[in-house]
């Protein structure tokens, strides 16, 4: 079984120096019953969350001269690009043509080698199991993986470290690594929920079954 605060706890520290702590804010009023805390990741390297779980994958592992290989439907891309750059390594990044443009050209202009295929995610993520299987590139999981869920859950460390308050804490799901690595942290001290789009609620339905 994964002892989680450690696999985070060590996470957080590995990553240090190469991720941004971002800011915290309290803000009350607005007709709101209570105050509400947010921790501002879109600061973060690319934009998003996704350099904690990226770095952390990169810092364990030892890629070799095919270097790294990732699916992405746009941010993990982009932060797998960043953290490869950062790390001098080479990285080819499969991303469905219907991702966002504007992380199309992100993850182009951070120096990967992006190739964008037809269909969705799934679609994707195929291809880039071909990749590793044809050249031993490293795959790096948007979600998966303990690495990346480790390297999310540091969000959550983080912010206790900076004095989260709140008994509830609410996440954004898509993949699940950012819920999951936040759930682990946490480890049942707060209420973790999940908010989805109705149109693609894939956690609320896996738990539904």
């Amino acid at each position: 079984m994964t002892d989680w605060q450690h696999e985070i706890s060590a996470a957080s520290a590995r990553i240090n120096g190469h991720v941004l702590r971002t800011p915290t804010a309290v803000i009350g009023g607005l007709g709101l019953s209570r105050p509400i805390e947010v921790k501002f990741e879109q600061m973060q390297h690319t934009g998003s969350f996704k350099p904690r779980g990226a770095f952390n994958t990169l810092l364990t592992k030892t890629p070799g001269p095919a270097g790294l290989v990732a699916a992405s439907g746009g941010n993990h891309g982009a932060a797998v690009a960043y953290a490869a750059r950062q790390l001098g390594h080479p990285a080819r990044i499969y991303v469905p043509e219907i991702a966002g443009p504007s992380k199309i050209a992100l993850i182009r202009d951070l120096g990967a080698d992006l190739q964008v295929v037809p269909g969705a995610y799934a679609n994707a993520f195929e291809q880039a199991l071909a990749w590793e299987a044809e050249t031993g590139a490293e795959q790096v999981h948007a979600y998966d993986t303990v690495a990346t869920v480790a390297g999310q859950g540091s969000l959550a460390l983080e912010w206790e470290d900076q004095g989260l308050m709140a008994d509830t804490v609410l996440v954004a799901a898509g993949g699940g690594g950012l819920i999951a690595g936040i759930a682990a942290w946490l480890n049942g001290r707060r209420k973790v929920v999940s908010v989805e789009p109705r149109t693609c609620s894939a956690l609320n339905s896996a738990l539904k079954h």
